[in-house]
């Protein structure tokens, strides 16, 4: 295509490369410091580092590094780079095993594989780091084209040229938006598809236009194939029908939502991961418990727990239990806390800025009222009040609450202020339920814990 697409190429082999390094240099530590079965043996010690650089390179052939996409993110390099590494412990194991090594093998693999991904992510950083300098410096770039007028495209271009680190440029513009550089408008870009060679084009091409003009859509497509362009479509957001397809036999239907958690092994496997989940979380945190009860007693009289009668799933009604964060007061079912609510007491604030407060509802899940990571729970007066005014509101209820969302972790915690935010909240309570899987509880966890150590500006 482009001579960037060649730079990436030589991106991802140099990172490659470093990555064997790597493992090499930590089998040479290892092989001396760690792994006394191989140190007297020369010939296994050969075959344990020829064993471990082959899962290595199968490791890598299926899930080598994605950092030098544009559109990564850190959630995405650290799946990548977990699946790698937990590739080439066990590709090495079995292989290994299957060789009849004489050595315990088992123990030592799992040393080399966790301090190689604490390795390599820290080296992924650094590396993702120096990509994005480069690119914002003008090397490695990607150039695209953008078609049509409508403003949807509007939200694009901000996204792609607010961020100089992605390396996008625009080349060309065709429509009568205010972007630069235009070259000319729609019509001037339908007339030339038929002579591309007099068309300005990028590495990408971004078209928006209605889907009544599906002739131009196709036209440009077929021109993008040709020229070796890559073509997207950019949708106009009112004509968006928001309809899955499922399969009836052989017809296709269409409906509203889809969730995996529809199939009940995904349903028995949630569960499963909830109470193992649950359970860890008491066991680790128990001894806080009177050490927070002793001083919610010494900070504001009244109970420990605060329970309150919420939202869950299908829209039934249950206790869900906190640490109690507030004074007693008789506004606790109506009014959310605010940043300065002066019914917090010092402790309740330090406790609700890191989730302390929350603990008690890892009970709430292993009583099967609420999942480890679902759609917050809200208050019966705010379930009334928002599903009146918010068409999907109800949606998020097909699934249990939970301690932790996706909405939390993606900008949307704390105080609703303005209909908007509820209304951002909804939807990414949706989102989770249309794309479960084990993988994104454990983001959504991840991203959760981060958040007790990076200060959430939501978090009151």
């Amino acid at each position: 295509m482009r001579n960037n697409a060649r730079t990436n190429s030589l991106i991802k082999w140099f990172i490659i490369v470093g990555d064997f390094v790597i493992l090499n240099a930590l089998l040479i530590l290892f092989l001396y410091f760690s792994f006394d079965p191989l140190r007297d043996n020369i010939d296994q010690r050969r075959v344990f580092v020829l064993i471990s650089n082959v899962a290595m390179l199968v490791s890598e052939y299926r899930f080598s590094t994605i950092i030098h996409e544009r559109l990564v993110t850190f959630d995405n390099i650290l799946k990548r780079t977990l699946i790698l590494v937990i590739t080439m412990v066990l590709v090495a194991y079995v292989l290994l095993r299957a060789m009849q090594f004489d050595a315990r093998v088992g123990v030592p693999l799992l040393k080399l594989g966790a301090t190689m991904m604490a390795v390599i992510l820290i080296i992924r950083f650094l590396e993702r780091w120096l990509i994005k300098k480069m690119r914002s410096k003008g090397f490695n770039t990607r150039t695209i084209t953008l078609v049509g007028s409508q403003e949807d495209l509007r939200k694009l271009y901000d996204k792609l040229m607010q961020n100089p680190t992605l390396g996008y440029k625009i080349t060309s513009y065709y429509g009568s938006l205010d972007f630069q550089p235009r070259i000319g408008d729609l019509e001037d870009f339908v007339r030339l598809t038929d002579t591309p060679d007099q068309l300005v084009l990028g590495d990408e091409l971004y078209m928006c236009v209605p889907r009544t003009e599906d002739s131009i859509i196709k036209k440009t497509e077929l021109m993008c194939d040709r020229e070796m362009v890559k073509f997207y479509y950019v949708p106009i957001e009112e004509e968006s029908l928001m309809l899955q397809s499922v399969m009836l036999d052989d017809m296709e239907l269409f409906t509203t939502y889809v969730s995996p958690l529809e199939d009940s092994l995904n349903r028995v496997v949630k569960r499963a991961f909830d109470l193992v989940v649950a359970v860890l979380c008491l066991l680790l945190t128990s001894a806080l418990f009177p050490i927070v009860a002793l001083i919610i007693k010494l900070q504001s009289p009244g109970p420990i727990f605060f329970k309150q009668k919420r939202t869950g799933f299908d829209g039934r009604e249950f206790w869900m239990y906190k640490f109690r964060s507030m004074h007693v007061n008789a506004d606790a079912d109506k009014l959310q806390a605010t940043e300065d609510d002066p019914r917090k007491y010092p402790f309740g604030n330090f406790m609700r800025k890191t989730n302390i407060d929350e603990l008690p509802q890892f009970w709430n899940v292993l009583r099967g009222n609420m999942s480890i990571v679902g759609p917050r729970p809200h208050m019966l007066a705010h379930t009334e009040q928002y599903s009146r005014i918010i068409d999907k509101y109800m949606i998020r209820h097909l699934v249990k609450p939970g301690v932790t969302g996706w909405a939390q972790v993606t900008g949307f915690r704390g105080e609703t202020q303005e209909l908007w935010q509820m209304e951002g909240r909804v939807e990414r309570d949706i989102w989770y339920i249309q794309h479960w899987s084990v993988w994104l509880d454990i983001l959504i966890i991840w991203r959760t814990i981060k958040s007790i150590f990076v200060r959430d500006k939501n978090a009151y």
